[in-house]
């Protein structure tokens, strides 16, 4: 299978993504997080408070913020037994235990981990790695490497005004172990879920900060001491205290290159632990990877803006502010029901509150656009509603300038698209709004080759959390899917003549609170 046969396979063809006889070998499946051994350790404080409280202006950063921080973001904040039901005809059941974050992932697997560079009082300056399974920080490199940092970026970010740098990485065999091929297209996704929560959560601290999809991958992996054939950095993100100009300057300054950084620092040698005996090899996973490096900052691009189509009938919704919450308490409430869901009311308002509020909390600073030139979003959302108050039965588009539905076609798709699931443990007839995230049918592919899909596939993951989000705060839970047929989503909407494609599906509605046992896992 070559790269191309492997992207549309991903999308429209995702039985022939992996093999018919993969087996899982569940006794074998790696830690959800990777473990160092034999590095310093830096414990962060367990007393976790239960709601996230702005930074003063000018207020120092400390370890306890900074451990806070990294805990809200990504770390384990529930442990839960369930019954699963095994199907036999004698109703055997089986418990199900899960360690839960904030944030949800393919199959609770996790794949992703955060490394961060960090410039605060009382610590040594230096990149570390944070540790979920015991949170704490586990130093790789002491020192000062600004300077490596924003030549690895192509001098668009003045690293030294930021208090620390957040690095989201991808363990490809976290979830390949299960999803064989299928965890390339997983790993975008929840990789930008990981960093939509992390801005969420970096914006109610107060921190500035900005996401750069571009970087020199085998430096900034040499930097990590990540071996490329296991685990490779997906996004780098700097965090600044203060609102400041040192992000996405305009030009790129310098030619710098992998080779020559590398160079200038030695090779980490360390260990970690991942718990499979055996670690089956993924050649198409490792051939994509390094097909979307980028060896010198001359390959970085800004992606051209698109445009777009806007035709059909205008619903026009209320006008709504922004719903304000306090983001910890919705962390904690957010549930994605399965058959939990239950059918009940949606008012224009809460439609209205909801689409407008993913869309607005979506924008952020990134390197794929020109300094000080707004683009329109590359992931928009389409939905087919069912029951909402005031509004036709059918398949929209949500036009987030206008703040209106345009309306693609009437009538009831709960069928077509329950046929198109590709497996049961979502009844669309329960959910009144099954939405999805749109994007570009070529994954970006011309303006940043096979880099473009990681970074479409991690942004549909940043709007999609967003909207979990939003979703929380009305009291609807949200499941994301990508066990749908992507071909009959598109004909719903009327896609493949604009160059779209259906990139994630999110059911969204009401739901009944699961029979389980929970605990949280925080002070």
């Amino acid at each position: 299978m070559n790269l191309e046969a492997l992207l549309h396979n991903l999308h429209f063809d995702i039985d022939k993504a992996s093999p018919p006889d993969w087996e899982v070998d569940w006794d074998d499946a790696p830690l959800t997080y990777k473990l160092y051994r034999g590095l310093p350790v830096i414990p962060l404080s367990l007393e976790v408070p239960l709601t996230i409280k702005r930074m003063e202006v000018n207020a120092k950063i400390d370890l306890s913020d900074i451990g806070h921080f990294l805990w809200y973001v990504f770390g384990l904040t529930q442990f839960s037994e369930s019954m699963m039901d095994l199907g036999s005809s004698d109703q055997a059941m089986d418990l199900m235990h899960s360690k839960r974050r904030f944030v949800p992932s393919g199959g609770a697997l996790y794949p992703n981990e955060l490394y961060v560079y960090l410039k605060i009082e009382n610590l040594p300056a230096g990149v570390y790695h944070y540790d979920v399974a015991h949170h704490r920080l586990m130093l790789l490199r002491e020192g000062n490497y600004d300077s490596y940092i924003s030549r690895a970026l192509g001098n668009r970010c003045d690293v030294s005004e930021c208090f620390g740098t957040v690095f989201v990485s991808t363990m490809f065999w976290k979830n390949f172990f299960k999803y064989n091929n299928f965890a390339y297209r997983l790993q975008g996704l929840d990789a930008g879920v990981l960093i939509g929560q992390l801005l969420e959560v970096a914006k109610c601290y107060g921190f500035d900060s900005s996401v750069y999809f571009q970087f020199l991958d085998r430096a900034i992996n040499h930097l990590l001491g990540l071996s490329e054939q296991e685990e490779s950095v997906y996004a780098v993100i700097p965090l600044s205290a203060e609102t400041t100009s040192c992000f996405n300057k305009s030009t790129i300054d310098g030619d710098d290159s992998s080779t020559e950084l590398c160079q200038e620092l030695k090779a980490i040698q360390s260990t970690h632990y991942v718990h499979s005996r055996t670690v089956k090899e993924y050649p198409m996973l490792t051939k994509m990877n390094e097909a979307s490096m980028l060896e010198s900052t001359k390959s970085f691009r800004h992606v051209k803006e698109e445009q777009t189509n806007c035709e059909g009938q205008t619903v026009t919704l209320p006008y709504v502010k922004r719903l304000s919450y306090d983001l910890a308490s919705v962390c904690r409430k957010r549930f994605s029901p399965d058959k939990d869901f239950v059918l009940g009311n949606v008012s224009q308002l809460q439609l209205a509150t909801l689409l407008k509020g993913a869309m607005d909390s979506f924008s952020y600073q990134n390197d794929l656009e020109e300094v000080q030139k707004k683009q329109k979003s590359r992931v928009s959302l389409y939905g087919c509603l069912y029951t909402v108050e005031g509004i036709p039965d059918g398949a929209y588009h949500y036009d987030s300038d206008a703040h209106a539905l345009r309306r693609v076609q009437l009538g009831d798709q709960r069928l077509r698209l329950q046929h198109g699931m590709a497996g049961g443990n979502v009844n669309l007839f329960q959910v009144p709004l099954c939405l999805h995230v749109v994007g570009d049918k070529n994954h970006l592919i011309p303006d940043m080759g096979y880099r473009g899909y990681r970074i479409q596939q991690m942004e549909a993951g940043m709007l999609v959390q967003r909207l979990l989000l939003v979703a929380s705060a009305l009291g609807f839970g949200g499941h994301p899917l990508l066990g749908f047929d992507v071909n009959s989503s598109d004909a719903i909407y009327k896609l493949s003549p604009q160059g779209k494609t259906s990139l994630i599906q999110i059911p969204t509605g009401p739901y009944r609170h699961r029979p389980w046992l929970s605990g949280g896992l925080h002070s």
